[in-house]
């Protein structure tokens, strides 16, 4: 009975998986640089035109934009700790009063992010050159809204939205990917951002000024060094 088991305990630890067996990489720093592509969500914005004591209530659609950056942190073996700046770029599609229903369309508009992060992110370690990882970060990130125009869809006039500007506000993300190692030093990092802001005021103008903020899918492809 004893060694009956014994040899079940034995089957049962070489049925673990290899992923909760395997070591971690060596300790050390890494940089690294990517480039992809930001979904922005669809957003609501408030704008208040002080000349006129009237405020409009939109809804704008984005279309995909680039998305880049750079990190550079610590591996500690099974958690990653890291330093990221990032800038994420969306050209504004349309933009429809939620109050009247009117529409605007052939925008001439943008909505920049240049965000600055503290990322904390967890690998899970096996027995191949595919090392999956999950994890997130917070910091601030600055958001630039250019002067935006649209053709409005009743008159068919060329319409001033939104007038320029810029805020720094909190920000935060979440995503997980896939490190693929090359080599001992060298890997490929594919991976997926889930990226958002607390609402921005942009207020250049001081006639009116726009409430929004910036929420975005964000897929990338980088390459990673370690030292």
């Amino acid at each position: 009975m004893k060694s009956k088991l014994i040899i079940a305990a034995v089957v049962a630890a070489l049925s673990i998986p290899a992923v909760s067996m395997a070591a971690p990489s060596r300790p050390g720093g890494y940089v690294s640089g990517f480039l992809g592509a930001s979904m922005a969500r669809d957003a609501d914005a408030t704008t208040i035109d002080y000349g006129t004591l009237t405020t409009y209530n939109d809804r704008i659609e984005y279309d995909p934009g680039i998305f880049v950056g750079g990190t550079g942190g610590y591996d500690f073996g099974y958690v990653r700790v890291e330093g990221e700046l990032s800038y994420r770029h969306a050209e504004l599609k349309s933009v429809v009063d939620r109050d009247t229903g009117d529409s605007y369309h052939n925008m001439d508009g943008n909505l920049g992010a240049l965000a600055m992060m503290g990322n904390a992110f967890f690998d899970l370690h096996n027995d191949t050159p595919v090392t999956p990882y999950f994890g997130g970060g917070l910091g601030l990130a600055v958001l630039n809204l250019s002067d935006t125009y649209g053709i409005s869809a009743s008159t068919g006039s060329r319409d001033f939205l939104y007038s320029e500007g810029d805020d720094t506000v909190l920000a935060y993300q979440a995503g997980a990917g896939v490190e693929i190692a090359l080599n001992r030093k060298l890997s490929l990092d594919v991976g997926y951002r889930y990226f958002g802001t607390s609402k921005a005021t942009f207020d250049k103008d001081i006639s009116r000024t726009t409430d929004l903020k910036l929420e975005s899918h964000n897929v990338a492809v980088g390459l990673r060094v370690k030292f």
